[in-house]
């Protein structure tokens, strides 16, 4: 009897100090170490303007109107771009439903910047990312668009060459992904950039 209720005080005593040390003391560090050496990414890389949070740069968001540069297409939640239901389609590479989809997305990008019929489309201007809401599209997705944003904007060509290559970010640490555009910064700067035209 001593034997068993040694044992059962010895593993609620175990039991008690893996909850605290698991369940209270590791996230309290992990917390304070990312507020201290991250504060912007465990905050969610937040943008705010004017004291309004607009969204943040790790999250995609659908921009529709031909004044602004657009985003990957995305199938996260029933209308896409939704930061709660993050996913891709699941749809393999020989779905019809996936190719039709993807040839009406690249004719729609054909046809919103005047590009000829069956000219070539930037896959991430197509296809949706894994999570479907990356928030970066390639450059060559944004120089595809450069001269619609240009021309509905009452802006030069150059104007918005060279505010897209600002915003080419390299590979991660130099070796990591692709050269890429945050696309909400993009726009941002491009809103700006008109607001100081107008001035």
């Amino acid at each position: 009897m001593k034997k068993l209720f040694r044992q059962t005080l010895s593993a609620a005593v175990i039991l008690v100090a893996l909850t605290i040390i698991t369940g209270l003391i590791y996230p309290l560090v992990m917390t304070g170490v990312a507020q201290t050496v991250f504060p912007d990414q465990a905050n969610g890389s937040v943008i705010v303007r004017d004291g309004v949070s607009i969204g943040s740069e790790l999250i995609g968001q659908n921009f529709t109107s031909p004044k602004y540069f657009h985003s990957r297409p995305s199938t996260a939640g029933k209308d896409g771009y939704d930061g709660a239901n993050s996913s891709g389609s699941n749809l393999g590479p020989t779905n019809q439903n996936l190719m039709d989809a993807v040839k009406g997305k690249a004719q729609n990008v054909r046809e919103e910047n005047g590009l000829p019929e069956g000219a070539g489309v930037p896959s991430d201007l197509a296809l949706a990312s894994g999570s479907g809401l990356d928030p970066h599209i390639t450059p060559a997705a944004a120089y595809i668009q450069v001269e619609r944003v240009a021309r509905v904007r009452d802006l030069t060509v150059d104007a918005v060459r060279q505010l897209v290559d600002r915003h080419v970010e390299g590979r991660q640490w130099g070796i990591f992904g692709e050269p890429r555009i945050n696309v909400l910064e993009l726009n941002l700067a491009l809103d700006a950039l008109r607001e100081t035209a107008v001035r």
